[in-house]
């Protein structure tokens, strides 16, 4: 059977799968209760042994090591090879601390190691003490794989949602907002990060910023302190100015990751920053461009609605000119996916439509919300009736995502819902880039660039 014929059998099973789904979401399942916050033993480490690990993509071919230790003399160095306990290269890295009112946090270590070859395993020490820890560098082709999951917390659905993703062969973490969910109590932080760091220690977690992270006290404390000190991403790899927007690539994806509490109108650096650096994209190297940030633009539960209408109102029409394939969101408590596009037009059956200023545009995005990590605030089970236009699926329910990039023009996206422990693929469908529709796509088209520079 040929490629194309698979490709269309695929969209044909998925195209019905999912108008099942739309069909049956919220019919017979019950929907779980919220689960208690985990409590978390007091465990008496010494001082130089380091805590909450968790890794990140810091530019071409590198990596950032990050971890805690309550020594604080302890040095920022990562030892590292392709072999057990056999360390090949070693880097010095820096380090920083901080207090909220009463507490004082321990000396906050990051490292970036690297080069380092695409698609293996490295093996790697941190401050010259403690166990050894192993982490795969994602591919630099495609296939690559996702996982995505936002608005986490502390609670047992949180940890489900963990395993489950644990149980996926993804190679890079996206978060789109609300880690913690510390709330201003710092210890909080600390105890996320050892939830975490089973899975965020042996692959790269990139995150973005939410409501929960602001922990700002007026007069007292500038908001994002705790976020900014313990999860450094690679803004200034990207050249940007601030830890609360960046980009990076994965093969052949260009990732933005934007701040919806930052500013974010015409006059902001961040809306400058925007501009250059989809100006930059090259969709030859990278035929996907995807965006993550918390407030959904389009968002169909009664949970949240609005919130993210200014932003969208600023920054929409430039994800548009860029040909923006996909936006991940969270913030709202519940999964929902709006129409998505599929490229094949000689097939009658499959109607073409993607989203952007409100209603259906076959060159908009696909925009996915999947803030139901399993946080302590529960689920939001209210939607708008009826459903507008552009949203197919929708569900409150915990759980998580995988995105498996299988080339340059599809993708493969599914949402498994937490059925008490088990993982349930409840939503599943083929995604086609906008490589070849005919819309703007590239940093280097001209009428695109026009676009974009008339903003």
């Amino acid at each position: 059977m040929g490629f194309m014929m698979k490709i269309l059998l695929r969209h044909l099973l998925s195209t019905t799968l999912f108008i099942a789904g739309t069909v049956l979401a919220g019919g017979d399942y019950i929907r779980p209760p919220p689960r208690k916050t985990l409590s978390f033993p007091w465990d008496q480490k010494p001082s130089s042994q380091p805590q909450q690990v968790h890794i990140s993509l810091a530019g071409d071919k590198h990596m950032r090591v990050t971890w805690v230790t309550n020594d604080g003399a302890s040095p920022s160095i990562v030892e590292y090879g392709t072999s057990p306990e056999k360390y090949s290269a070693t880097a010095q890295g820096e380090s920083t601390k901080y207090s909220y009112l009463l507490y004082s946090s321990g000396k906050i270590h990051h490292t970036v190691i690297g080069p380092l070859q695409e698609n293996t395993t490295y093996f790697y020490k941190c401050g010259g003490e403690g166990p050894e820890f192993q982490l795969k560098t994602p591919p630099s082709k495609f296939p690559v794989t996702f996982a995505v999951a936002g608005d986490l917390g502390q609670t047992g659905w949180t940890k489900s949602t963990l395993d489950h993703i644990d149980q996926c062969k993804y190679d890079v973490h996206l978060l789109p907002g609300d880690l913690s969910y510390a709330d201003y109590l710092q210890h909080r932080w600390d105890t996320f990060g050892q939830l975490v760091q089973p899975l965020a220690s042996s692959r790269p977690w990139m995150v973005t910023q939410g409501n929960h992270e602001k922990e700002s006290i007026p007069f007292l404390k500038d908001g994002f302190v705790s976020y900014n000190s313990r999860w450094k991403m690679p803004f200034e790899e990207s050249g940007s100015a601030s830890n609360l927007y960046y980009s990076f690539d994965v093969a052949g994806v260009h990732f933005v990751m934007l701040g919806s509490y930052t500013p974010y109108d015409e006059y902001s650096d961040q809306y400058s920053w925007l501009k250059a650096d989809l100006l930059k994209v090259d969709r030859r190297r990278t035929p996907w461009l995807v965006v993550l940030f918390h407030v959904p633009w389009y968002n169909s539960n009664r949970a949240h609605q609005g919130e993210g209408d200014d932003m969208m109102s600023s920054m929409e029409h430039l994800l548009y000119a860029a040909g923006v394939d996909i936006v991940f969101t969270g913030h709202v408590h519940a999964y929902e996916r709006t129409v998505c596009l599929h490229c094949l037009y000689y097939f009658p059956l499959i109607i073409i439509k993607r989203v952007y200023n409100g209603k259906s545009d076959r060159c908009g995005a696909v925009h996915i919300t999947i803030g139901d990590g399993g946080n302590r605030e529960g689920l939001a089970h209210w939607y708008k009736q009826p459903p507008p236009e552009w949203s197919v699926f929708r569900e409150a329910s915990f759980g998580h995502g995988e995105l498996k990039m299988v080339n340059s023009t599809h993708a493969y996206w599914s949402w498994h819902r937490n059925e008490d422990d088990e993982s349930v693929q409840s939503d599943q469908v083929w995604l086609t880039s906008l490589i070849g529709s005919g819309c703007n796509t590239g940093g280097g088209s001209p009428e695109m660039r026009r676009i974009l520079m008339a903003s």
